[in-house]
């Protein structure tokens, strides 16, 4: 097979004219900030993961802090898995709370209840659950071992159909390169009114929306600049022109997680038949493979290698054919501020086999061919020749 001329990415937002037509539709109204578009938005994606509330916000980082915020704890302990985006176990230091970061399973690398109940701390009041790759954590198990308050991470779960019902708040992302993307966004939804509403207070300030005072939804029009600050607050809110794109694109969320569940079913099964499957997910944000142990050479407890691949060979031989791959993800414990002095032989073990093969809705059948073939080839070519 003849290799590209451009690179494959592994992941990328797929947008069109309805997008172009509803940004030009904000842009024209005159309103671009948090206005009606936002409270559209809040209300259908509330209603679309089974929560009554919910608080757009820039980011899902900007949320998970928004709702650290708002429980108002101090001198915590936030339990964090191991694999995660670094995000995860860096909010709660912006809190000066402490990242007691557990091992994860070896099946879903999802966070392990039995971890968490053996590292937990007298202080540990608030669990952050990532439904890694899309796949849900064991919430029942979860329950059984910790008793403080658990922020789902659905990151990659937009929409796991019952995602988002594990944890007491959920928080959601539509970055650049997840399944329902606008650019950049979060949600935090919820059943707990009290929480939701005073995460909105925060998103700007502490200040009531400007959208509801100058429409006069908050009953006093006119009255645009007198508004009142009661707890102290940031600048974390949604705007329009954000809302609208997610708008749209949570209309084509059913199509895009078809295909991206069909790239899912390809690979499972044309892969070479060594490579580990990821556990399902209806998401499918990451396809997140894993090379064989034995090929590698794994020492038993993850301590390291005694064979000469590894799993950057393949990262290193797929970019040579123009396909861009990916790790998801470095394990936290591994960058300076949050080292720990602990073992975690499940993640040693199975972090150097992952790597994230190409899956989004910009992919044709033909790129899936490409990627399917060049796989193979070079598990054929390395598992022959050691």
């Amino acid at each position: 097979m003849e290799i590209r001329d451009t690179m494959l990415p592994v992941l990328g937002p797929k947008g069109g004219k309805e997008e172009i037509q509803a940004l030009t539709e904000v842009i024209e109204s005159g309103w671009w900030g948090k206005g009606p578009k936002v409270a559209e938005f809040e209300e259908k994606f509330a209603e679309m993961v089974g929560h009554k509330y919910a608080c757009a916000v820039t980011s899902a980082s900007h949320g998970q802090d928004l709702v650290m915020k708002a429980l108002g704890l101090k001198n915590i302990d936030v339990i964090n898995p191991a694999i995660s985006f670094i995000a995860t176990a860096m909010i709660p230091l912006w809190n000066d709370f402490t990242s007691n970061i557990v091992d994860v399973l070896p099946d879903t690398m999802c966070i392990d209840p039995k971890d968490v109940e053996k590292y937990k701390k007298p202080n540990s009041e608030v669990l952050i659950a990532v439904n890694q790759a899309g796949v849900p954590c064991d919430y029942n198990a979860l329950r059984k071992v910790f008793g403080g308050f658990i922020l789902e991470d659905t990151a990659h779960s937009c929409y796991t159909p019952g995602a988002g019902q594990g944890g007491d708040a959920a928080v959601w992302s539509f970055q650049a390169v997840k399944t329902m993307p606008c650019g950049d966004g979060g949600m935090i939804t919820s059943n707990d009114k009290e929480l939701i509403e005073k995460c909105r207070e925060m998103t700007w300030f502490g200040v009531s929306s400007t959208w509801s005072r100058a429409s006069g939804a908050s009953g006093k029009p006119g009255y645009a600049w007198d508004y009142q600050v009661d707890l102290l607050g940031y600048k974390y809110y949604m705007i329009d022109i954000m809302a609208a794109i997610c708008l749209e694109q949570m209309k084509k969320l059913p199509e895009h997680l078809k295909f991206r569940r069909h790239v899912q079913e390809r690979y499972n099964k044309e892969l070479h038949p060594l490579i580990e499957r990821p556990p399902h997910s209806e998401t499918v944000q990451y396809y997140c493979a894993k090379l064989p142990e034995k090929l590698l050479n794994i020492a038993p407890d993850g301590s390291g290698f005694s064979g000469k691949i590894t799993r950057d060979n393949l990262i290193d031989y797929l970019a040579d054919k123009k396909i861009h791959t990916s790790v998801h993800f470095k394990p936290l414990y591994k960058y300076g501020p949050l080292q720990q002095d602990r073992k975690y032989p499940v993640c040693e073990r199975e972090w150097v086999k992952l790597i994230s093969l190409p899956v989004h809705n910009r992919m044709e059948e033909s790129d899936i061919d490409y990627v399917i073939y060049w796989v193979n080839k070079w598990m054929k070519e390395v598992y022959e020749t050691n």
